[in-house]
C-alpha cells in the first residue's frame, strides 16, 4: 500500500464580504484602491467567486485588513490520508528458447 496525502482548500471571500455587507466586485475596488491593490473589477470578480491557485501576500493582506480577520478565515485547509494499492508484479517465467532472443532492429528500404 503507498500512502499519500490529498491537501485541498477552500476560499471563503464571498463569506466574510456578505458578513461585511458587500455585495458586488465593484464595491470592494476602492477597499482594495486604498491599500494598494489595483486590480479590474473582471479581476477582483474571478478573485471572489473561484478559489484562487495563486493569490499574492499583498492581495490577502489586504483583504485580512479590510475584513478584520487572519488569513486563515479565509483559507480553509485540509488534509487527508490516501491509501491506494500497490500494483501486483507478476512474475516473469521465461519460455524455454526464448528467454534470451531479442528483437531484430527492422531495415527499411527505399525505392
Amino acid at each position: 500500500m503507498i500512502q499519500r496525502r490529498r491537501v485541498t482548500y477552500g476560499w471563503h471571500l464571498r463569506e466574510r464580504m456578505t458578513e461585511h455587507g458587500i455585495t458586488t466586485a465593484r464595491a470592494l475596488l476602492p477597499l482594495l484602491a486604498e491599500r494598494g491593490v489595483h486590480l479590474s473589477v473582471a479581476q477582483v470578480h474571478r478573485t471572489i467567486t473561484t478559489p484562487p491557485v495563486r493569490l499574492s501576500l499583498r492581495l490577502l493582506a489586504a483583504l485580512c485588513d479590510i475584513f478584520d480577520v487572519k488569513p486563515d478565515d479565509l483559507i480553509a485547509t485540509s488534509a487527508e490520508a490516501v491509501v491506494r494499492p500497490v500494483a501486483r508484479q507478476e512474475k516473469l517465467v521465461p519460455v524455454p528458447g526464448e528467454g534470451m532472443r531479442r528483437p531484430i532492429r527492422a531495415r527499411v528500404h527505399r525505392p
